[in-house]
């Protein structure tokens, strides 16, 4: 326990980010959140607000000033604000390339000015639309193959985040590590983005249709949020992951209508399971990626990470968040 350390969380009022700040505060550490609440919300962080080591700021890593300021009077930086969500990101490329590129050139440029490590969070979407030879795992050394689809802006621009972050470390020597998240799932992530397991979990409580795009058969993990948030510390505290893009995830694959025939077996959910083509959800042009499973070798042998937490974990804590907070809704609380 450190209780001297501060850190900075960007994006710390999201879903990962204000599980991070509640394990960093559980240790000892004083934690700084910056967020402009574009889709996190102070109701992730209500509980913490008070507590004396803990202090939100509200803005945006587009301001210059804000970040310098921030970065330089903590100790390390978990950049984690982005433009997150398939559905917003095939509806607002502009606006995903500009807060997610922007966003994380000021964070690396103000870490360098004060001489701070930084973790910098990307995304599975990276590699693309297929695994490489013969492995139906996706590796950290695998290729990257995007389509012209804008639904692959999101792709492009996390991509170009990873590169930024390896010319810091190459050219400048900055400490930075990068993780590759794959479906981290858990209690306070929303649906509204396009994220599936809150989406299908709370149709099936309130019995309305459960809508599987495509055909169903598109291949996922999910990661509960606890083991992303330890993997993510680990990686920080191991000096070998410096410099390097790492996959943090899950080795437990799963078909999405499996995925919605186990959350109405365990919902006990009278919910219809309806088969939507990609083109009526997001419109013309969105394209899918079939498989999406990680090769999780790198992490194990650095800092020894495998999950703890399977899939019935992560949707029996979901579903419990999910009806508690459907309850509160319908109390009017």
């Amino acid at each position: 326990m450190i209780e001297s350390k501060s850190v900075l969380i960007t994006g710390g009022a999201g879903f990962i980010g204000s599980h991070l700040a509640e394990n960093l505060l559980a240790d000892g550490y004083r934690v700084v959140v910056l967020d402009d609440l574009s889709t996190g919300s102070l109701r992730n962080i209500q509980h913490l607000i008070d507590a004396p080591s803990f202090k939100f700021h509200l803005g945006s890593v587009l301001d210059k000033e804000a970040t310098d300021r921030l970065v330089s009077e903590n100790h390390e930086v978990i950049h984690l604000a982005a433009a997150v969500g398939v559905k917003m990101i095939f509806d607002h490329p502009m606006e995903t390339i500009e807060r997610n590129v922007r966003g994380t050139e000021n964070i690396l440029d103000s870490a360098l000015r004060a001489g701070r490590k930084v973790f910098i969070a990307s995304t599975s979407e990276v590699y693309g639309k297929e695994t490489k030879g013969d492995s139906d795992k996706f590796s950290e050394t695998d290729d990257i193959t995007l389509g012209p689809s804008m639904r692959w802006c999101y792709a492009c621009s996390k991509a170009l985040d990873e590169y930024l972050a390896r010319a810091y470390f190459m050219e400048k020597g900055l400490p930075v590590v990068v993780g590759r998240f794959f479906n981290t799932v858990g209690p306070r992530q929303s649906g509204a983005y396009g994220m599936v397991i809150p989406r299908f979990v709370e149709w099936a409580l309130t019995d309305k249709p459960i809508q599987v795009y495509g055909d169903g058969k598109q291949v996922r993990t999910f990661t509960h949020v606890q083991d992303a948030v330890r993997a993510l510390r680990g990686l920080m505290r191991e000096p070998k992951a410096e410099g390097q893009t790492i996959n943090i995830g899950s080795a437990d694959p799963i078909t999405i209508m499996d995925l919605a025939l186990r959350i109405k077996e365990m919902t006990g959910s009278k919910s219809p399971i309806n088969l939507l083509p990609y083109e009526q959800a997001y419109g013309k042009g969105f394209e899918d990626i079939r498989n999406r499973v990680p090769d999780l070798s790198r992490i194990g042998k650095l800092i020894g990470y495998s999950p703890e937490r399977n899939l019935e974990a992560i949707l029996t804590d979901t579903i419990a968040f999910t009806r508690q907070k459907l309850a509160a809704t319908a109390s009017g609380s």
